[in-house]
């Protein structure tokens, strides 16, 4: 007999909840097969069977379990194990014990213990924001809900779905200001965008969660049974943990430096064609960054008590927020301009639906953190725990310069600043890096 352990999937969360058994309870399973997802944070991920043999259930359909907790056994017959009929075992929690908890995730809060699906956070944050309710979600029979089943619910109802946020990979961290790495300059409070609605006319901002417009009606209306709150989603409780932990442990610095970013605004249009994919200031700036690694090892490297731990491959993480909440997905093949949009690509499509797996989420060893709502000039990303840099891509913005000649002519800039851990790098390395990430764009 063997044990079927949950593995540690992030460093975020303590518990995972079990949203979906691939394999039935008593019925063969090969060695590979996916037998069950389990939902994190910020994640689905698939978890595979090590051995072939017949899968009996451990920890029952809809229950927080830890890692290191056996989730499934699998027997060379088919006698019985456990079953997910069975007391919940092994550190699983059933998701309606845990709803009165402060810290229950909002796709397990208010759904009845029996017979009620699992609402996933971008589904809930959804309809929250068209004012659908957990009633109509678990009248379609569906055992998981997710953002694509309340669009499609409201739509049949005559109620215009979100449109899902802001458009292309608009970014994620934070614009500058008084509240630092995580808030909007002079916006919507502690997460609005940048001017009335990010610059981009018609976008609906109910689909921004719980620091939207539509959150606040539901927060002042006490959606969580207290008067002029609302709960955080599992997303943003994430988001809240990494943003504590960098500020509590790596004592950040940071540089900006002005780029032309005209050239190489004319130059994506060619490069679009070429590679027939969509290419823009993100891929080129991920391929730029990549291509330092060789040079500049230590803004790839993280730092283990006083000493340095280099990468051996540049791996990129990239900031989306499209109204789903932070997500950093991770672009590992960085030898080709195609397949780098090709990766960005797929994560804008994730990015809406927040239907990321945990792998995709997982081994950045620098940060591409992007910014481009209009108007948005500076911005400060913090340093994610366990890297050394966030680079941050702002909004390119005309400018009057006077020419060689000295004629008056306009050229396109973009602020390009760098947040970087102190400990390993200090200003003069950081000013050398995005001078050379300079020269690397042109």
């Amino acid at each position: 007999m063997a044990d079927i352990r949950v593995p540690k999937l992030n460093n975020n969360d303590t518990e995972y909840l079990v949203v979906e058994w691939l394999v039935e309870d008593g019925k063969p399973v090969q060695a590979g097969d996916p037998v069950a997802v389990l939902e994190t944070s910020k994640a689905a991920d698939e978890l595979e069977a090590a051995e072939s043999g017949h899968l009996h259930h451990v920890a029952g359909l809809n229950t927080w379990i830890a890692p290191g907790a056996v989730l499934a056994r699998i027997t060379p017959e088919a006698v019985p194990a456990a079953s997910a009929d069975a007391p919940v075992t092994s550190g699983a929690v059933p998701a309606s014990a845990s709803a009165a908890s402060p810290d229950t995730p909002a796709a397990a809060a208010d759904v009845p213990a029996t017979g009620a699906p699992v609402i996933t956070d971008p589904a809930r944050a959804l309809m929250d924001a068209l004012g659908v309710t957990v009633a109509q979600v678990t009248a379609l029979g569906l055992p998981i809900v997710r953002r694509g089943d309340v669009e499609r619910l409201a739509g049949s109802a005559g109620a215009p779905p979100a449109t899902g946020g802001h458009a292309g990979a608009n970014g994620a961290h934070g614009h500058a200001g008084a509240n630092g790495a995580h808030g909007h300059a002079g916006a919507d409070g502690a997460h609005g965008h940048a001017g009335a609605d990010g610059g981009v006319p018609g976008q609906a901002r109910a689909a921004d969660g719980p620091f939207s417009q539509a959150g606040e009606r539901a927060g002042e209306a006490g959606s969580d049974g207290a008067a002029g709150t609302y709960p955080l989603s599992r997303v943003q409780r994430a988001v809240a943990r990494a943003v504590t932990t960098s500020h509590s442990t790596i004592p950040a610095a940071y540089t900006v430096v002005k780029f032309d970013v005209g050239p190489l605004l004319a130059r994506t249009r060619g490069l679009s064609r070429d590679v027939r994919r969509p290419v823009g200031l993100a891929e080129l700036f991920v391929q730029a960054v990549a291509a330092l690694h060789p040079a500049y090892p230590l803004f790839f490297a993280s730092v283990d008590g006083d000493r340095a731990r280099p990468a051996e491959a540049p791996r990129v993480g990239v900031t989306f927020d499209m109204g789903q909440g932070l997500y950093v997905p991770v672009v590992h093949d960085t030898g080709s301009l195609r397949e780098i949009a090709d990766t960005l690509m797929r994560y804008r499509l994730a990015a809406t639906e927040g239907d990321f797996r945990e792998r995709d989420l997982t081994g950045a060893n620098i940060a591409v953190t992007l910014h481009t709502d209009a108007d948005v000039i500076l911005a400060i990303p913090f340093v994610f725990p366990g890297t050394v840099c966030a680079l941050a891509v702002t909004s390119p913005q005309p400018e009057v310069v006077l020419g060689d000649d000295g004629a008056v002519t306009t050229r396109t800039v973009a602020n390009i600043g760098l947040a970087y851990d102190h400990r390993l790098i200090n200003g003069r390395d950081a000013a050398l890096f995005l001078a050379a990430l300079r020269m690397e764009l042109h």
